[in-house]
């Protein structure tokens, strides 16, 4: 063969492996080296002649008429053969939570979804399997290992220590949820646009935190703006990211232990306490509040009706009473002498009829009639009953 090393033969420059020689003394894989699908052991490649030659001695023995050479049509039919078992090796499978990325001669061409799927194989074609519907965790702060099967935790203060908008340094442990945005372009990004993609969102999630912890006080950081934090970091993580063009979609942010420097943590705890003291006196005396302006204002608005009604009863006598003379009047021009007679009698009824004495007119008669009140002695008690009795009885 043309392309033998043998007896000194071959391309120019020696080396064994064929044609592309066997730079680095790996295992050859044609001119495109080992495939990632396909593995690729170390040493030197077999020798082509060699493997024909075998392949020929397999081939007599069941091809008809075997013993004597293959000759043109046994060779075609093996080389056939061969490529048959290799274009067979461009069947794979992507599982439910995977999208298959099918590339030809490194260039995205297709994505497929779950199920079984052929592309080209190696090295013609390559096919990556992300998986799209996996969500991922990062922990920023923590470090968690396992040892005799339990998991422990280890604080990492150069990741988790922060300095405060006001010149403070607090410890921050968070983590972050992510996973891979499930549409054609964003899975060709993750691929191929970062290199370590749970490294790329470590930093960009420290980062973030570092920035929005140094616009914060300490005070709101410790107590209640945790959840705007979140959110701002989320949102900012979000913005990087999208600016590498990484193809990620960051799902949660989550703070687990905010707290100051151990050295000086007892003084911080005894500051929130005083702030949950003060938020809890706040809240009784807004409780308190609340209760007493309701019944301040009912009172105040039962007063106000009451003047109110007042006020209209007056003035709905007052006009009653001028509708009263005015009628009266319109009665005295008619008659002056019969409304004046009468309106001094009911006048004297009026201020006598409570009176109990009794006033006789003289000029009405000559005389005073005689009158015995017998009611009244009727219900007189009787004051000489008792003597009378005890009289009788001796």
């Amino acid at each position: 063969m043309p392309w033998s090393n043998q007896n000194g033969g071959g391309w120019k420059g020696g080396g064994s492996g064929g044609p592309w020689g066997n730079p680095g003394g790996g295992g050859g894989g044609g001119p495109w080296g080992g495939g990632p699908q396909r593995g690729g052991g170390g040493g030197n490649p077999p020798d082509l002649e060699e493997l024909l030659r075998r392949s020929q001695d397999k081939l007599k023995t069941v091809l008809p008429g075997g013993g004597g050479s293959l000759g043109g049509k046994g060779i075609a039919l093996a080389i056939a053969i061969g490529v048959l078992i290799w274009l067979g090796t461009g069947f794979y499978r992507v599982q439910p939570n995977e999208v298959g990325v099918e590339l030809v001669f490194g260039k995205v061409t297709d994505q497929t979804p779950p199920g079984l799927n052929y592309n080209w194989p190696y090295p013609v074609g390559t096919v990556y399997t992300p998986e799209v519907l996996r969500l991922r965790e990062i922990t920023v702060g923590l470090e968690e290992f396992v040892t005799s099967g339990n998991v422990r935790q280890r604080d990492v203060t150069e990741e988790s220590l922060m300095l405060t908008g006001d010149e403070n340094i607090v410890d921050v442990d968070f983590k972050v949820q992510w996973r891979i945005r499930n549409t054609p372009d964003d899975v060709s990004n993750f691929l191929f646009n970062i290199q370590s993609p749970e490294g790329t969102v470590k930093a960009v999630a420290e980062s973030a935190m570092r920035e929005v912890i140094g616009k914060s006080r300490i005070d709101s950081v410790l107590t209640e703006n945790r959840a705007p934090i979140q959110n701002d970091v989320q949102t900012l993580m979000q913005q990087a990211l999208d600016s590498y063009g990484a193809g990620i979609e960051i799902t949660q942010v989550q703070m687990q232990k905010v707290d100051p420097p151990q050295q000086v943590i007892d003084a911080f705890r005894d500051v929130q306490a005083a702030r949950a003291d003060q938020e809890r006196i706040q809240n009784e005396a807004q409780a308190y509040a609340n209760r007493v302006v309701p019944e301040a204002r009912g009172e105040a608005a039962r007063i106000t009706e009451a003047a109110n009604a007042y006020r209209d009863q007056t003035i709905a006598e007052a006009n009653g009473q001028a509708q009263r003379f005015v009628k009266v009047y319109e009665e005295y021009v008619k008659a002056p002498d019969v409304t004046r007679e009468r309106l001094y009698l009911e006048t004297i009824e009026k201020v006598l009829g409570a009176n109990a004495k009794v006033i006789i007119d003289e000029a009405q008669g000559s005389g005073v009639v005689p009158y015995l009140p017998l009611d009244q002695l009727r219900n007189r008690p009787n004051t000489n009953t008792g003597s009378a009795t005890g009289g009788g009885s001796q």
